[in-house]
């Protein structure tokens, strides 16, 4: 359950930054911090937008910070309750990983995608994981979870592409008519997404 003041924000986009967002409510204008997932996400200037927030008051400041599903500020509290991982740091986690892929990452105990954050080692990694573990919920994960999906999954992050890449080309290739197909072929569809993207 999230606890913050300010759950969230309604408006217009003024303008947008590498990891902000200024949005104009009734003539005031509100800089939030978002990862850069988010931004990706919620248009351009002029458009309307809805964040849900989270209020983090600190000695020297009071900041507000977005996103665009409620997956996002789940995982978002969750990073922030771990000892070492303040607000910055789980928002260029939120910026290397969507929840789910954050979900596959931790339930994975895959430390080396963590690794990749700016600013987290190996410690902080293998902190994300151990405390994350059985917190987050599965239903963000991979889809499906069958043994074939876990195998393309393993099959392509050892090709080097990135949990969240691999999350998304599993993710194309999870429809009815697809489920039927055998581990090689689910593969071949995941490498044709990635290779078109």
């Amino acid at each position: 359950m999230v606890n913050t003041l300010i759950s969230a924000i309604s408006g217009k986009i003024e303008s947008k930054g590498p990891e902000y967002v200024d949005i104009i409510v009734s003539g005031v204008t509100f800089r939030i911090s978002t990862p850069t997932s988010t931004i990706d996400r919620i248009g351009d200037s002029g458009d309307s937008v809805k964040l849900l927030t989270s209020l983090q008051l600190r000695q020297d400041s009071i900041t507000m910070y977005g996103f665009a599903t409620e997956e996002d500020r789940m995982a978002f509290e969750a990073l922030i309750n771990i000892n070492g991982v303040g607000p910055r740091l789980a928002i260029a986690v939120l910026s290397t990983f969507d929840a789910g892929t954050m979900a596959a990452a931790v339930q994975s105990e895959d430390t080396d995608s963590f690794k990749r954050v700016p600013g987290v080692g190996a410690r902080t990694a293998s902190r994300i994981v151990l405390e994350l573990k059985g917190k987050l919920d599965q239903s963000w994960s991979i889809p499906g979870g069958a043994e074939i999906v876990d195998d393309v999954f393993d099959s392509l992050t050892s090709l080097g592409y990135s949990v969240q890449e691999t999350r998304r080309a599993i993710t194309s290739t999870n429809t009815g008519e697809n489920d039927r197909l055998t581990t090689e072929e689910k593969l071949r569809l995941a490498l044709q997404f990635l290779t078109s993207q």
